[in-house]
């Protein structure tokens, strides 16, 4: 085994596009940089975790499992958060479809799920993210909060939407201000993508 299980996706834009929402510089870094700690992070774990089946070696496996989790979570999450984005203007961005109706008969309007989920994801503290989630069992639409990467996880939610809001997603070019950065996600969310996972999770 070697630690290409997990790698860095590539961006289906290039890391300009998404401005001014999104500049290139912080583009550029949160993909290289932070989203690729998790990859590396994961794989070295999984590297270590063989190893010491092989060996027939103890770890500590609360530990090496709990940041496991923590790193794998991360790439999932953000693997999610490049493809439910898109350049302003492109025909993408427009909301519509299954997921448009589902959205008014869960929520009652757009700007109801709209407030809901912009106050969720105000309201993570410290770092996490906000999700778009569907409860199967239920068949209800959620707005749903994940501290860091995997507390407070719904097993078995399908996963709509996500925001990142740890600071390295937003800071460089919104300072302290998330709540700014929030409102400026409306502007690049990918409704396309988002009715395609509604309707593939059927």
């Amino acid at each position: 085994m070697n630690n290409t299980l997990y790698s860095l996706p590539k961006l289906p834009y290039s890391y300009g596009d998404l401005a001014p929402v999104i500049s290139e510089e912080l583009l550029k870094i949160h993909h290289e940089k932070h989203h690729n700690s998790y990859v590396t992070s994961a794989n070295a774990i999984l590297e270590k975790l063989y190893k010491a089946r092989q060996e027939n070696k103890e770890l500590d496996y609360k530990s090496e499992l709990k940041s496991l989790s923590f790193n794998v979570g991360g790439h999932v999450l953000h693997s999610l958060f490049w493809e439910n984005m898109i350049p302003k203007n492109k025909d993408g961005g427009k909301l519509g479809g299954e997921i448009e109706k589902r959205i008014k008969k869960n929520f009652g309007s757009f700007e109801r799920f709209k407030d809901e989920f912009s106050k969720v994801a105000a309201g993570i503290e410290g770092s996490g993210w906000a999700l778009l989630i569907h409860l199967e069992e239920v068949d209800q639409l959620m707005c749903w909060p994940i501290e860091k990467h995997n507390v407070l996880f719904v097993p078995g939610a399908h996963i709509l939407l996500v925001l990142d809001v740890f600071e390295h997603a937003y800071y460089l070019d919104y300072k302290n201000e998330r709540a700014k950065f929030i409102n400026a996600f409306w502007e690049i969310v990918n409704w396309e993508m988002v009715n395609e996972r509604f309707k593939n999770m059927k």
